[in-house]
């Protein structure tokens, strides 16, 4: 077993600018409104803690909690919901915010089950974009970074439970990757 060793990708600073941006947006796009953000645990508790402090507007959260199942390291797009919403979505304007979106197995299955629920909107906002893995037709609305296929951990991503706490984003190498 390789040991692990860490490159950093995104600083600090660079997420903080990158949150900042987009709680701008938001803002902008739902003045006078109030937004139910929905984060999609676990991953996206600290990008989602951030970027409501980034949003001047009055907002309210809630979280979801899946699984997909099938392949260990791949999505099937097969969903199955450990911890559903407390709020309604109906006629809500909702902004369902993602650590990452990768293939879009598991957020097309998401904003499929949203949909079906009525909202008056609904948005998609990731701190991540990994188009080059897109196994769907996925655009999010909202998007601080588009990175590269590597795999990243830290500010909420994990690698095996590990560097969730990390401040910064960086990609995860085995000693053997070279």
């Amino acid at each position: 077993m390789g040991e692990e060793r860490l490159e950093v990708l995104l600083s600090t600073e660079e997420i903080a600018a990158g949150v900042k941006r987009l709680g701008e947006a938001i803002a902008r796009d739902y003045d006078g409104q109030n937004p139910l953000f929905v984060g999609v645990l676990k991953g996206a508790v600290v990008f989602l803690a951030d970027l409501i402090r980034a949003v001047p507007i009055p907002v309210r959260y809630d979280f979801i909690a899946v699984s997909s199942y099938g392949a260990a390291t791949r999505s099937s797009g097969q969903v199955k919901i450990l911890k559903d919403l407390d709020y309604s979505l109906e006629d809500e304007a909702v902004i369902l915010v993602e650590d990452i979106v990768d293939t879009g197995l598991t957020l097309n299955y998401l904003l499929a089950s949203f949909r079906a629920r009525r909202p008056r909107s609904l948005r998609v906002c990731t701190l991540l974009d990994k188009p080059s893995r897109r196994l769907v037709e996925l655009k999010p609305d909202y998007n601080a970074f588009v990175i590269p296929d590597h795999f990243v951990v830290g500010y909420g991503l994990d690698y095996a439970e590990k560097y969730r706490n990390l401040p910064y984003i960086a990609v995860l190498k085995k000693a053997c990757d070279g």
